[in-house]
């Protein structure tokens, strides 16, 4: 596992305010990665109700609150496939 995931998913962790009752998947281009769910945050590759990807430069500047997600989203340096409300509700509760 690579050192930026082992980093999100630290971050990740502090970040979550509250339960998060989906289950969603950030893939870090180039690196791997990291689910959250209803358990947690943890580095796997699991089937989710929502996937978003980026590159490490991005993830890092969300992770940060130096890049608003719904800005990633718009200006294309995020992707979401899948529910569209989960990727919404999740950007909430990392706020």
């Amino acid at each position: 596992m690579s050192d930026i995931i082992d980093q999100a998913v630290t971050a990740l962790s502090e970040k979550m305010s509250g339960e998060f009752d989906g289950t969603a998947k950030f893939v870090i281009e180039g690196e791997g990665a990291i689910m959250i769910d209803g358990e947690g945050v943890r580095a796997a590759d699991d089937e989710a109700d929502v996937t978003l990807t980026a590159d490490a430069d991005t993830f890092q500047s969300i992770l940060e609150g130096d890049l608003d997600p719904t800005a990633a989203f718009m200006s294309g340096k995020l992707s979401v496939d899948g529910d569209m409300g989960m990727a919404m509700k999740l950007g909430g509760l990392l706020a």
